[in-house]
């Protein structure tokens, strides 16, 4: 089937569950069309059944970024357009820095970086040349801060946004906009023992990253946030002339990144004087392109 009617098409990856569920949903009762994507189809079974062929599963682990331009070109031939990208797909890990293995924090940047990468890359021709678009990056407050415990996770996050930062600025001039969002604990199954991965635990690391293994472990099921709240504002957010690149989503997103802002700033501030004496004394400042 071929449709080249103006109906939204979306592309969501990590649809199965989540937030990336709630934006499928709200898209394809608004009547939108959606490829979602996860590694396995068969949980798909019933957004098939509701939405029929509005909806389409592909099975494709986001990490095999040569299995990205596939996809979009499966939602190109299906529907004959993509409005949008959304990359919802991810998992969190919890582990002292030493606990790390060097296949696990790859794995987190291969999931949070490359993966991500490798569909906008696939996309973008086709949203340039309709120069309209938009692409949804799901980060996480720990995308702009970071806590013992979980600097795999943020590291995959950090670099994600860092990347998305500089795509928005390079796309827009073509009408895309990027959205970069940033929950903070919502009621997915991120915190699942099944979902939430951890490393092998040194008991050294008990006093420093201990409460923060468990607090992750007993957030599951009663997180504050709503996915399907999420997913409102989200969409209502793409609308929004001006909006901004990244969107704290959640009280305690925006709580702790305020924080984070301020404290961040008092730093650059106090210490002003001794950064600035880094540079060859009687500099003009630097011109820039950006």
């Amino acid at each position: 089937m071929t449709t080249t009617n103006e109906t939204k098409t979306w592309i969501i990856t990590g649809a199965s569950s989540g937030l990336g569920l709630a934006l499928a949903e709200a898209a394809l009762a608004a009547g939108e069309q959606v490829i979602g994507t996860a590694r396995r189809a068969d949980r798909f079974d019933g957004l098939t059944a509701r939405y029929g062929g509005r909806f389409l599963a592909v099975e494709h682990d986001v990490r095999d970024t040569a299995g990205a331009a596939a996809v979009v070109q499966t939602a190109l031939d299906v529907f004959g357009r993509v409005d949008g990208l959304v990359h919802a797909v991810g998992a969190g890990e919890v582990g002292a820095a030493e606990e790390i293995t060097d296949a696990e924090l790859r794995a987190m940047l291969e999931q949070h970086l490359f993966g991500p990468a490798a569909y906008v890359r696939a996309v973008l021709p086709h949203l340039r040349e309709r120069r309209s678009g938009a692409i949804v990056q799901m980060s996480s407050q720990g995308g702009r801060m970071s806590f013992p415990a979980v600097g795999s996770y943020s590291a995959g996050k950090f670099a994600l946004e860092g990347w998305s930062e500089a795509l928005a600025g390079e796309v827009a001039p073509f009408g895309i906009r990027v959205l970069i969002a940033e929950p903070s604990r919502f009621r997915t199954a991120f915190n699942a023992t099944d979902v939430l991965r951890t490393a092998q635990q040194s008991s050294i690391y008990d006093e420093t990253v201990g409460a923060v293994r468990a607090n992750m472990a007993e957030a599951d099921g009663i997180q504050e946030g709503d996915p399907a709240r999420a997913a409102r504002v989200i969409r209502d957010m793409l609308g929004t002339p001006d909006a901004p690149l990244r969107l704290p989503l959640g009280a305690e997103a925006v709580r702790n990144l305020t924080r984070v802002y301020r404290g961040a700033l008092a730093d650059v501030e106090k210490w002003a004087s001794v950064s600035e004496s880094a540079d060859f004394p009687g500099m003009p400042p630097a011109v820039r392109a950006f």
